[in-house]
């Protein structure tokens, strides 16, 4: 069976009857037996319940009485609940647990007919930017298995690069679905904050974290979120706003207005062929007749710092219910409640969970509330108020998606400044809860993939999706 990059090119061979949902489980579970000992991209696989989920969408494709989704092969993070299913958050403390429910999202997307096949690596609770924090280990970067996949979502865009399904349904708390998309050479989305329910997605920063995808094409990206989208009763912060149709909207504008960030391109650390890519494709904007200018962006340097002092106080709260009491792991010597509380919390999380914990405790405390959480809430609202102006000026806000390509696995372990400092591009979009995608724009010279980040308005998925679309398909030749 051929490598398919789009549920259109699923559906086309569907329709001329030369395969079936079935023969496709089975396609994706032979590459998963093939490759996922060497990779790691998922944490556990379900041959059997998609078997079954082929055959029933089969009969609904005979019958003419399939959902939208019907032929799409999807993988989940291991933060996304599913009823009966295993859910870890790739982390120790969870030893054992099982969803009692599933999740807004993922209901949805069964109700349309996906076809789901497992739970997927990733950075414990979703902290981390390279899948290196995993209790199961690293996932590894298809291209090169010595690299990282990017993070927290590395397993779900590996097991989209090394085609062991079509898509896969994440989480971007700060980049968590972009950043590892760049690395892994596919497209990452994140919506606007709200558009999605969170209902059934683990906590890791409430008031950032966003549901999004990593597909191969714009066009699936569009589909799933047209199917997850829209107003649920389980969350009260999920956006009453209707749900267009994203998959019917794609047709571009014949011209945009496009900012790029000068001090992002002018920055010290930015790798040089990133930056040429990212200026190529600027050039390529231009030659298309769209407007494209520099525009100031003065807080990119408060951007880090806001962003991990606000996420780990929301950690520090979200994760105190772990604490071996209710559910997951329980240390096995303790000898009275207090023990029970310190030996649970220190046996069950990671280091950098841990880290995370400790310092958003610190960032609460009443002696450093102002000093710190406040204050960072404040630079928060002026981020948030300077990106909306200049997303009211421009269309659109291009930049890279990350500052390197692929490191090394173990290259910035004992360096977290380093490894922070690797979402610089992509936490002003979480900052302002506007919606982000990064999409190919190359390769380097060591033939790993450069991403290229677009940024539109609050709730202008459709202009974004459309514009993202264009470039996928008139610049790649260009950027490449």
């Amino acid at each position: 069976m051929r490598r398919f990059t789009s549920l259109t090119e699923v559906r086309n061979e569907l329709t001329a009857g030369t395969t079936t949902c079935r023969q496709l489980v089975e396609y994706y579970l032979d590459n998963i037996q093939q490759k996922n000992e060497q990779l790691n991209a998922f944490l556990e696989v379900w041959p059997e319940e998609a078997r079954a989920q082929a055959e029933a969408v089969d009969a609904k494709l005979a019958a003419g009485t399939a959902g939208k989704l019907a032929g799409m092969v999807i993988g989940l993070k291991d933060v996304l609940a599913y009823k009966d299913h295993a859910l870890q958050s790739s982390s120790h403390i969870l030893d054992g647990f099982k969803s009692l429910f599933t999740g807004t999202a993922v209901q949805r997307l069964l109700d349309e007919d996906a076809i789901l096949i497992g739970r997927q690596n990733c950075d414990e609770f979703a902290m981390g930017a390279s899948n290196e924090t995993s209790f199961f280990g690293p996932a590894r970067n298809a291209i090169a298995p010595d690299r990282v996949p990017g993070g927290s979502s590395g397993g779900s865009a590996v097991a989209v690069q090394a085609d062991m399904c079509l898509a896969s349904i994440g989480s971007d708390t700060g980049g968590s679905v972009r950043q590892p998309a760049a690395f892994c050479g596919i497209v990452g989305f994140k919506p606007t904050y709200s558009r999605i329910s969170r209902y059934g997605l683990i906590a890791y920063a409430s008031s950032f974290d966003q549901i999004g995808t990593l597909t191969h094409s714009i066009e699936d990206a569009a589909l799933l979120l047209e199917v997850m989208a829209g107003a649920d009763t389980f969350d009260s912060t999920v956006s009453q706003r209707e749900v267009p149709a994203y998959s019917q909207l794609l047709e571009p504008a014949p011209h945009y207005r496009i900012g790029y960030i000068r001090d992002c391109l002018e920055r010290p650390g930015l790798n040089a062929e990133i930056k040429a890519a990212t200026e190529r494709a600027l050039d390529a904007f231009r030659g298309q007749g769209h407007v494209v200018e520099a525009v100031d962006f003065p807080y990119l340097d408060f951007i880090v710092p806001s962003y991990y002092i606000l996420t780990t106080a929301e950690a520090s709260s979200n994760l105190s219910r772990y604490d071996g009491v209710k559910f997951g792991y329980r240390a096995p010597d303790a000898t009275d409640l207090e023990s029970l509380y310190k030996k649970t919390r220190a046996q069950g999380f990671g280091p950098e969970v841990q880290r995370r914990i400790l310092l958003g405790t610190f960032v609460l405390s009443a002696d450093y509330y102002d000093a710190y959480y406040t204050k960072a809430q404040q630079v928060r609202r002026l981020i948030k108020e300077k990106t909306d102006e200049l997303l009211r000026e421009y269309d659109f806000l291009v930049l890279p998606t990350t500052p390197a390509t692929a490191f090394r696995i173990g290259e910035n372990e004992k360096d977290t400044l380093a490894m922070y400092l690797a979402d610089i591009f992509t936490v002003q979009a979480s900052l302002a809860g506007v919606p982000a995608i990064s999409v190919p724009a190359g390769e380097d010279s060591q033939g790993l993939p450069i991403g290229l980040q677009i940024l539109s308005g609050a709730f202008r998925e459709e202009h974004l999706l459309a514009f993202a679309k264009s470039v996928t398909e008139t610049l790649t030749p260009v950027l490449s």
